[in-house]
């Protein structure tokens, strides 16, 4: 599994003006399956652990809610970045990317990731 989201890492990072960090992580284990990092001291696995409780309590709230909804994504704007929290279609995983928003444009950033998340979309 690892060659085919290092590619993907690689793509996003060689790819997406600003890219700061992605990381892909299972939502029912927490486990991370692939991370990098091009910021020294951003941890893309530790960011991922406190936004899978944000997924998390998305989903409790659909659920609760009564909504017959998916999450697509989930964007953080901070002052100098973005954060994107790109949920898979079956919700099994997904995929955070942080770019810097002084160098990034947002739907740019958007239709790149979704572009490179179709190669990893079968695999996982």
């Amino acid at each position: 599994m690892s060659d085919f989201l290092k590619q993907f890492g690689e793509d996003l990072k060689n790819n997406v003006p600003g890219f700061m960090a992605v990381a892909v992580t299972e939502i029912k284990s927490g486990i991370s399956y692939f991370s990098l990092s091009a910021v020294k001291g951003f941890d893309p696995e530790l960011a991922s652990a406190f936004n899978l409780e944000v997924v998390k309590a998305k989903l409790n709230a659909i659920s609760a809610l009564g909504i017959n909804e998916k999450i697509d994504d989930i964007l953080i704007s901070l002052k100098n970045q973005i954060h994107i929290i790109d949920v898979s279609e079956n919700a099994e995983y997904f995929v955070y990317l942080a770019v810097d928003s002084t160098k990034a444009n947002l739907g740019m950033t958007k239709a790149l990731l979704n572009k490179y998340k179709e190669d990893i979309k079968s695999k996982i």
